[in-house]
């Protein structure tokens, strides 16, 4: 049940990102809808829970230091139900053990690094099912 990969690099992406800075939120979608994709933004965890459902999105990006859920837990929660491509991005280190079928972006990022980040979720399943694991390199 892993998200079918979008091979098509003509097909812009439907992001959501979970920013809870309203600066780093708004240049983020902006960044995002320059590259030509579609992207929408909400500053909580829980209201991407919310907003979140099968289909909307290709993409998931999100911060890990969220106020009260984590953006981990927010991945974790959204994987155990849906199979949906996450690509982290924050300030934090990437974790030594990388999660399988994340990409990590590290803040501060420029559009181009915003870029290959998605191009690399583009052709990848990006996100492991819910039965088996995936092999796929975190960044």
């Amino acid at each position: 049940m892993s998200p079918a990969p979008i091979s098509d690099p003509e097909r812009p992406l439907r992001v959501l990102v979970v920013e809870d800075d309203p600066a780093t939120l708004a240049t983020t979608v902006e960044m995002l809808q320059a590259l030509g994709h579609w992207a929408t933004g909400v500053g909580t965890a829980e209201s991407a829970q919310s907003r979140y459902f099968d289909g909307a999105f290709d993409v998931v990006m999100t911060d890990v230091g969220l106020p009260a859920l984590s953006g981990l837990d927010l991945a974790a929660s959204l994987r155990a139900k849906h199979p949906i491509r996450i690509l982290f991005a924050t300030g934090q280190p990437a974790p030594a053990k990388p999660l399988p079928g994340a990409r990590w972006l590290q803040k501060p990022f420029g559009i181009e690094a915003l870029a290959e980040a998605l191009e690399a979720l583009r052709g990848s399943g990006g996100c492991p099912n819910r039965d088996s694991p995936s092999t796929a390199p975190a960044h």
